[in-house]
């Protein structure tokens, strides 16, 4: 099992953490790159309910919760695509709330 999926990419400087805001980065990985990237996140997802995603200067660790949202999309427009999109909830889910 590894600490965190580790995305082979970056080129910043020093390593952040992120846990609020907003970020998004796409990258491009070989075929081998996409199955190990893939077999790590599966580690973590079997090990616990935290998963740490990575590039060489950044980090997300995210606690979710069940279920996860798994989500295909096939298109044949332009060009043939193939999407698959996990997505994962916050384990803080509003479940605490209560009207006083």
């Amino acid at each position: 099992m590894t600490d965190r999926v580790t995305l082979p990419e970056d080129r910043e400087q020093e390593l952040r953490t992120i846990t609020d805001g907003f970020f998004e980065r796409e990258v491009y990985l070989s075929r081998q790159e996409t199955a190990d990237f893939l077999r790590d996140l599966a580690d973590q997802l079997e090990a616990e309910t935290t998963v740490t995603v990575a590039g060489s200067t950044w980090e997300i660790p995210f606690e979710y919760r069940e279920p996860v949202e798994v989500e295909v999309e096939f298109t044949s427009r332009r060009e043939r695509e193939l999407e698959i999109e996990l997505e994962f909830a916050d384990a803080s889910d509003g479940s605490n709330l209560s009207v006083r």
